[in-house]
């Protein structure tokens, strides 16, 4: 029989699937004029959720549910309150431009959102293999579909395909290492795993094939090199507020299940996995960072700066030194959430002003489509700029300071290894600065294609621009949201 606590630890999951379903059956039985009350209960759902969320963090209570196979702790209820709110603001973003293509037609986008959204939750608070790999593939197989929404486009069905292919492959690679971890240790569970892993009694040539098939499917779902091949593609191919809710809020349970599969599970062979992760993230950042320099298409040029994005951050976890207590993993890895939460804040700013450029017919994804930016809107200008300032990690924008927590938590580890890994990654953000500063060029020196206004409602304005002011204000003042990270991440362990 399911206790009360267990009933309690999945209130936000279990609301959540109840109001989606609500919301599907909703969808059948209203007109496309009526299309906004599904919008408004979408959003009155998320906010309910969020404010959950953010109450059950505040808490700082750990409750563990269904005989130890979800956690809820300081980490996942602000991972999922984060998500939430990032999933409210894409759908903001989203709402004109998917009306515009007529995307709201079946109500497909507010549903599949939504169980996008649980398939995160159960990843971030699941703690156990099989309940983490149910939660991704629900996450992947809305992702697809959510992809193909648009029927007709072509662009959209062949990005769907391919993501759904190589989806299936890394799926395969994660289950399998999951599979033979569990013939190494006989576990499932992420904490009994942990104990038999650091009892040496695990058998050591099986365990660690499995830690590189998952180290594999976790390096793909991240989109790091050399599992990166369907960022491009996908983030090119898809409808632009798709290719936001793809890039935005799954990097939050991506890195959730890093901690819970690595971190929790098998620190007792961290140095191992570490060494995988400082390949993945050197190649990332070299990889990325060149190939974005010779973008047109700023979806492209977004898509290998996230590669290189993610590069960066898998560096904070390399930097975690495990020890009797493991403060520094907790310490190291507060700064790769800051990371990550910093990074979704200005990726949902820049497809913002990308989504509010584009118009029926018309998708504003060249890099030359934003010139001129600053004479017809200097707000929408200035948010790009910071933006692009911010993901280049210019002072005194969040993302400098994220890169700068980065690089400490290497530095903190100590040795020669880890003075090099940062030396490359300052000059790998040197190269990056270029692509990002060619766009800032673009909109305050080339002259405008267009001069007329640019019209957008009054929701996505103010969004927009609190948006934007969070890039700089948290730059200014990150100590708060910097201690939160880490405190979040010391509770697991």
């Amino acid at each position: 029989m399911i206790d009360a606590v267990s009933w309690a630890t999945a209130t936000p999951e279990l609301l959540l699937l109840g109001m989606a379903c609500v919301i599907a059956l909703f969808d059948l039985f209203i007109d496309t004029p009526l299309r906004d009350a599904t919008f408004r209960l979408t959003q009155l759902t998320l906010a309910v959720v969020a404010v959950l969320e953010g109450y059950l963090a505040l808490s700082g209570q750990t409750l563990t549910g269904f005989g130890g196979m979800i956690v809820s702790d300081p980490m996942a209820a602000w991972l999922k309150c984060f998500a939430t709110v990032a999933l409210m603001v894409t759908l903001v973003y989203a709402r004109p431009y998917a009306a515009a293509r007529d995307m709201l037609r079946g109500g497909e986008l507010f549903t599949l959102s939504m169980f996008a959204l649980l398939g995160m939750f159960i990843m971030i608070s699941g703690h156990h293999f099989l309940v983490i790999y149910l939660g991704l593939e629900l996450l992947t197989l809305s992702s697809y579909a959510l992809v193909a929404l648009r029927r007709d486009d072509v662009r959209a069905t062949e990005a769907a395909m391919k993501y759904f292919v190589l989806g299936a492959l890394a799926s395969g690679f994660l289950l399998y290492g999951l599979s033979l971890v569990y013939g190494a240790t006989g576990s499932l569970g992420i904490a009994d795993v942990a104990r038999v892993v650091e009892a040496g009694v695990a058998q050591p040539q099986v365990l660690m094939l499995g830690v590189v098939f998952v180290v594999a499917g976790l390096a793909f779902k991240l989109g790091v090199v050399p599992f990166h091949m369907w960022v491009p593609d996908i983030y090119h191919g898809a409808p632009t507020s798709i290719t936001l809710l793809i890039g935005g809020a799954p990097k939050l349970a991506a890195f959730a299940i890093l901690v819970r599969l690595l971190a929790e599970g098998l620190p007792a062979v961290a140095v191992d996995w570490q060494q995988m992760l400082a390949f993945l993230a050197v190649a990332s950042l070299l990889v990325g960072n060149l190939a974005a320099v010779a973008q047109r298409n700023f979806k492209r040029m977004l898509a290998f700066s996230t590669i290189a994005q993610m590069g960066f951050m898998l560096l904070a976890l390399v930097g975690g030194v495990v020890g009797e207590d493991r403060t520094g993993m907790g310490g190291a890895f507060g700064a790769a959430m800051f990371y990550v939460v910093t990074y979704v804040l200005t990726t949902l700013a820049t497809f913002g002003v990308m989504l509010l450029l584009a118009r029926e017919g018309f998708e504003s994804e060249e890099i030359a489509d934003f010139a001129g930016l600053n004479q017809r809107s200097p707000l929408y200008a200035g948010v790009l700029a910071a933006c692009m300032f911010s993901l280049a990690g210019v002072p005194p924008l969040v993302g400098f300071y994220a890169k700068l927590a980065v690089l400490q938590a290497l530095l903190a580890a100590g040795g020669g290894l880890y003075v090099g890994l940062a030396v490359f990654a300052v000059l790998a953000s040197l190269v990056g600065a270029f692509y990002y500063l060619r766009v800032v060029k673009v909109m305050y020196f080339d002259a405008p294609a267009q001069t007329a206004p640019i019209q957008a409602p009054l929701q996505v304005r103010a969004v927009l621009s609190v948006n934007g002011a969070l890039v700089l204000i948290l730059g200014l003042l990150p100590g708060g949201l910097m201690t939160l990270c880490i405190q979040a991440v010391r509770a697991v362990f």
